[in-house]
């Protein structure tokens, strides 16, 4: 299970529980680079709690506003074009929470990851999590639920997997995984001990610390 401490959170806004494991990998002190970062709560939490040297990259120019605006330095850019600017280990650790299956080139945009950070954090949704499997099996039509809001004609995903895909995805670059974790519906930790298949079909999504 997840730590018996309360969920992080900044004033009345909940954290996701992805993030909450994000976090616990990050050293104090560290220099982090947030790809996709949204609303920049990572940024913020990290560097309450962790004092990190905190940098955001986001594509819409809302969310950077908003991040701007709360004191974070986030700059406008796509995860699939722009982190070839970005210099070899110029992080210690470099993250993407729950946006690698929304880009044009996942594998490039690891590669990238891996090549500019020490270590890289990933959080993936798991397609195969066993609601969506039977939604797929009993009405034969691409699921919509909690977790998988939007409809298949205007997700933002476009390029879904499952945590099977992309463990192999790290073994096809090179990566090392050093942590991981896979967390249900509730967000609660699957058991360390269990085999890749059962994170496959019980977790709703997973959280990945590797290396090159």
């Amino acid at each position: 299970m997840i730590q018996a401490e309360p969920q992080l959170t900044i004033g009345d806004t909940e954290v996701r529980f992805d993030l909450d494991v994000v976090a616990s990998y990050i050293k104090p002190g560290a220099k982090v680079l947030d790809v996709g970062c949204g609303n920049g709560l990572l940024l913020e939490l990290l560097a309450a709690q962790k004092n990190v040297d905190g940098r955001g990259v986001e594509l819409s120019q809302r969310g950077v506003n908003n991040c701007v605006a709360r004191g974070l330095s986030v700059i406008q850019g796509d995860a699939d074009t722009d982190l070839v600017f970005y210099p070899d280990r110029g992080f210690d650790f470099v993250i993407l929470s729950q946006t690698l299956q929304a880009t044009k080139n996942p594998k490039e945009v690891l590669q990238h990851l891996l090549r500019i950070g020490e270590r890289v954090i990933v959080s993936i949704p798991n397609f195969g999590y066993w609601p969506n499997r039977l939604a797929l099996a009993l009405k034969g039509r691409m699921p919509v639920n909690r977790h998988l809001p939007y409809s298949w004609y205007d997700t933002p995903n476009i390029h879904f997997c499952t945590i099977r895909d992309f463990v192999n995805l790290c073994d096809e670059v090179g990566a090392k995984v050093e942590s991981a974790a896979a967390l249900d519906g509730s967000g609660q930790k699957i058991g360390l001990s269990m085999p890749w298949w059962f994170w496959n079909f019980f977790g709703q999504q997973a959280v990945f610390m590797l290396r090159r």
